[in-house]
C-alpha cells in the first residue's frame, strides 16, 4: 500500500461514506471473521496444484 498523503488523508475526513462502507463496517463488528476464518481455513485449497491460484482467505 503507498503512503497516504496530507492531501488523501484531509480529503478522507470529508469523503461522504458510502452505504456499502457503512454496510462492510457494520460487518466487521457483527460477524467473528477471526473464528469463521478458522473453520473455513482447513478445508481451503491450497496453492501448488495445477490451475489458478486460489485466492487468500
Amino acid at each position: 500500500m503507498k503512503q497516504p498523503t496530507f492531501a488523501s488523508l484531509s480529503y478522507q475526513s470529508m469523503k461522504r461514506q458510502t452505504r456499502r462502507e457503512r454496510f462492510l463496517g457494520e460487518m466487521e463488528q457483527v460477524a467473528p471473521w477471526k473464528e469463521l476464518v478458522a473453520l473455513i481455513e482447513p478445508h481451503y485449497s491450497k496453492s501448488g496444484r495445477r490451475g489458478q491460484s486460489p485466492m487468500a482467505l
